[in-house]
């Protein structure tokens, strides 16, 4: 059974900082690339950063650049999404996916003031 948890969102204030983390099981991680995507509060989805499926090449939204870090673990099966610096615009739910074929559930950031 393919799963993909994401965890670590929450409520922060702006210019604070959170690590999202993304569990993989029931596929052979290490063989997928991976991404992260947002939705914000009425707007579409949008891939924020992607990784290569040994970690080599890195890839972010303008938005993100230099403020975000797109890492992962294949001995952990795990995706990480170190976010600083936030602003209130990065309020999403935030998913994690394998190549746009297997996705997670979503965590929620709220960034505020």
């Amino acid at each position: 059974q393919v799963q993909l948890v994401e965890s670590g969102g929450g409520l922060v204030q702006i210019g604070g900082s959170l690590r999202l983390s993304c569990a993989a099981s029931g596929f052979t991680f290490s063989s997928f690339a991976m991404k992260w995507y947002r939705q914000g509060p009425g707007k579409e989805r949008e891939l924020v950063a992607s990784i290569t499926y040994n970690g080599g090449g890195t890839a972010y939204v303008d938005s993100a650049k230099g403020r975000f870090t797109i890492s992962r673990d294949n001995a952990k099966n795990t995706v990480y999404l170190q976010m600083n610096s936030l602003k209130p615009e990065d309020t999403a739910v935030y998913y994690c996916t394998a190549e746009d074929f297997y996705w997670g559930q979503g965590t929620q950031v709220t960034v505020s003031s």
